[in-house]
């Protein structure tokens, strides 16, 4: 998102959900690339810090019992868990998950910023459900070729607000390498392209329909991606459960709210230019609601569990 393409964007957090270039297409690194340093962050850390305490409440904590199953019955398995968390930020959903596991954890922390890996090597916690040790460590690079030698030793693969911004090829190709290494993937906030706002406006379904088009640019799945990922993880022999994950935000929630709704319009703008004069009249009033108090948001995510045939070894 560009601040400058529109009035509507005035005040948003750069980086406050993905920010593309044109035909760029947001992997997830596992590797080193040249000219990688060159490279912008996709995220702005105070968006990611902002969105944090609402991304723990959303998360679906029911997969978490069939996901401790399959841990604890891994074939092979010796010593702790090795944790493999794709497109990490500042490392928001190690500090929610590690917690809620049991047993020596180690975390392979992936993302293209330099930035971000600081942050969330620094704000990673360092203890288990059970007291065991958790240890850290951080690699730079992006996912377009992740395969399964990639995650050999791995227990798990874990992404939080990742596959709305992957192709169909990325995806299988993540389904394909978590298979390969016989690796459960658990993948949490993926939009699922519906909103609902407190007091309906008419143009509550335009903005929305076109900021669902902006998620789909250039072949990206947007909210079409929960389904995709369904269908790869199936495809290549796993078992996957999904279950609703929604932001609930209210007046506690206002900072967040106001955020949200200026990059959510933000790109629908993008998408659709000729929607900005009424989107910019739109926007104040929802804004207006948010810092009063009266306004309510639901963002409607889903949460994926994707357990693949085990390999004999880990």
């Amino acid at each position: 998102m560009e601040t400058q393409a529109t009035g509507v964007m005035s005040g948003v957090i750069e980086g406050a959900g993905p920010v593309a270039r044109p035909g760029e297409r947001p992997t997830v690194r596992l590797r080193d690339e040249d000219g990688a340093a060159q490279e912008p962050p996709r995220y702005a850390p105070e968006w990611l810090r902002l969105r944090e305490p609402a991304d723990a409440r959303a998360r679906a904590i029911d997969l978490l019992d069939p996901l401790r199953i399959r841990l604890a019955n891994l074939p092979g398995r010796t010593g702790g868990l090795v944790v493999h968390d794709l497109g990490c930020g500042t490392g928001s959903m190690g500090r929610w998950l590690a917690p809620r596991l049991d047993g020596p954890q180690h975390w392979i922390l992936h993302d293209r910023d330099p930035y971000l890996l600081h942050f969330a090597a620094v704000g990673s916690p360092r203890v288990a459900a059970d007291g065991s040790r958790v240890t850290v460590e951080t690699r730079r690079g992006d996912v377009a070729r992740l395969t399964p030698d990639a995650l050999v030793g791995a227990s798990l693969v874990t992404a939080s607000a990742l596959l709305d911004v992957l192709t169909r090829e990325e995806i299988d190709t993540l389904a394909a390498a978590c298979a390969g290494a016989g690796c459960p993937a658990l993948l949490t906030l993926s939009v699922a392209g519906r909103v609902e706002l407190s007091a309906e406006d008419p143009m509550d379904e335009e903005i929305a329909a076109a900021f669902d088009d902006h998620q789909r640019r250039g072949g990206l799945l947007g909210p079409d991606s929960v389904t995709a990922a369904c269908e790869a993880f199936a495809d290549h022999g796993a078992s996957v459960k999904v279950h609703p994950s929604a932001w609930r935000l209210g007046p506690d929630e206002a900072a967040l709210t106001a955020q949200w709704l200026r990059g959510w319009v933000g790109a629908a703008v993008e998408e659709r230019p000729d929607l900005a004069a009424r989107a910019e009249t739109y926007l104040a009033a929802r804004l207006a609601a948010c810092a009063a108090g009266e306004l309510h948001v639901t963002v409607h995510h889903s949460d994926l569990l994707a357990l693949p045939r085990p390999t004999g070894g880990v």
